[in-house]
């Protein structure tokens, strides 16, 4: 039987396996939590905020557990909340690694139904996640109705393989939904997450247990029962940093690089996806007059009037139409035939507009919200066809009203002004060919461009 630091913990490896799993939390903070304060990412109630959340919880009480479970630290009195079963069995397996491997679980149940069937997944993530996890619930429930831990918190072989064979389950659940969405072209790294977080745990589990058993067969041996924890440990804090992952929910937040100290580039989904003319592009647009007697939806094909329209709805915090607006204006743009870029942003379009408690969520009938959310297809065209129609009658009836006396549309009209002023000096100014008098030799030239530049109108820039 093992004696010293061996048994009762407090090795100076135990120590170090501690500090590396401390720094691997950290990191393991740092990438979940670091992008979304710097960029400020808003906090949504979906599944895209609280799966993340829920993963960071799960790694922590595996480490936890690993920590208190296997005696790497020294405590000079035994207390109650030393509890094996509460650290070796509860902790550890349904609120740890099983909780880890179910949000994994869950990211690819959603992956397959949102790319392959074309559809939301048919069940809530928050019922299909406890769903996935009862096994381990009842497998902890049987473990602690039968005790068969020692006092060191170790179970014999008839128990270790049971419990290994659990976390291969699933691991091979995760390899079954990986391999139904394996042909998809995804953007955003979605399935080579999925595959490095098989290979992460399935490589764990195999350690895990060969430890285990050691731990069981030899544990006469000193420095086995030393050697077999610290792996453990510095296993589970690998595991929690490399199995962490994003892309499935947030796939925007999952291209944030903190190497980088520039501006994050895919603000938009649009850009992310690579659509043409994506974003406000309006300086350089072609001139084009307004007809505030034209159809709203005409007058919102103009950039430069939609940008203006959105800045001064943006100062009514009303914004999330024309955002809305903007963005389904941009899904219209993706051809029919590519079905993936139509999905990836139909999904970003729902989860930020049209789901109850959305980053922005617009004010629709329950009926078009209901048809956008239950829809067999999506990525047919006339997904948000409804959901446009009444958004830009709540346009019409709230926003445009008071924009045309606002100092907004005063401020376009100048603008506007300007443009219109400076084409027609382009074309009144002739070219040096054709011109006796070059602009710099021509006494009038200066005078007149002074009084041009120092006006309302500036040149573009």
């Amino acid at each position: 039987m093992a004696s010293g630091c061996a048994k009762n913990g407090g090795c100076p490896s135990d120590y170090v396996a501690v500090a590396i799993s401390v720094i691997c939390f950290i990191v393991l903070l740092s990438r979940s939590v670091l992008p979304c304060l710097i960029h400020k990412v808003p906090r949504t109630n979906s599944s895209c905020f609280w799966i993340p959340v829920i993963q960071v919880i799960a790694s922590f009480n595996l480490l936890f557990s690993i920590m208190m479970s296997v005696n790497l630290l020294r405590f000079r009195e035994k207390h109650w909340w030393q509890y094996c079963y509460l650290w070796a069995v509860w902790i550890e397996g349904p609120l740890g690694f099983g909780l880890l491997m179910s949000c994994r679980i869950t990211q690819a149940f959603q992956l397959y139904f949102i790319f392959v069937k074309k559809r939301l997944p048919p069940v809530k993530s928050y019922i299909f996640l406890p769903l996935v996890l009862l096994p381990w619930i009842f497998g902890a429930a049987i473990i602690h109705a039968t005790k068969p831990l020692n006092h060191q918190c170790h179970m014999g072989p008839q128990w270790t393989f049971p419990v290994a064979g659990l976390h291969a389950l699933y691991v091979l659940a995760l390899i079954a939904f990986t391999r139904a969405i394996r042909h998809v072209e995804f953007r955003f790294d979605e399935l080579r997450d999925l595959w490095k977080g098989i290979l992460v745990s399935a490589t764990s589990v195999i350690i895990w247990v060969t430890a285990f058993v050691l731990n069981e067969i030899h544990d006469e041996i000193s420095w086995l029962q030393v050697a077999s924890r610290f792996v453990l440990l510095v296993t589970g804090g690998i595991l929690v940093v490399v199995f962490f992952s994003i892309s499935s929910n947030q796939p925007l937040l999952s291209q944030i690089s903190l190497k980088k100290r520039e501006h994050f580039e895919f603000q938009r989904m649009g850009l992310a996806l690579g659509i043409p003319d994506s974003g406000l592009l309006f300086r350089k647009e072609e001139f084009r007059p307004i007809d505030p007697n034209e159809p709203l939806d005409k007058l919102l094909l103009n950039k430069r009037f939609r940008k203006s329209l959105m800045e001064f709805a943006d100062s009514c915090y009303a914004g999330e139409t024309l955002h809305f607006y903007e963005e389904v204006y941009e899904h219209g743009k993706i051809p029919e035939d590519d079905t993936i870029r139509r999905i990836y942003m139909a999904r970003h379009i729902m989860e930020k507009f049209i789901v109850s408690g959305a980053e922005m969520e617009v004010n629709l009938s329950h009926k078009t919200r209901q048809e956008i959310l239950t829809t067999e297809d999506l990525t047919q065209s006339n997904l948000f066809k409804n959901a446009l129609n009444e958004v830009l009658q709540l346009i019409k009836m709230n926003l445009l009203r008071d924009y045309w006396s606002s100092i907004f549309f005063i401020k376009f009209k100048e603008e506007e002004s300007c443009d219109e002023a400076m084409q027609k000096e382009g074309w009144s100014f002739p070219s040096p060919r054709l011109s006796s008098v070059q602009g710099s030799d021509d006494p009038f030239y200066q005078e007149h461009m002074s009084k041009s530049s120092t006006s309302r109108c500036s040149s573009p820039g």
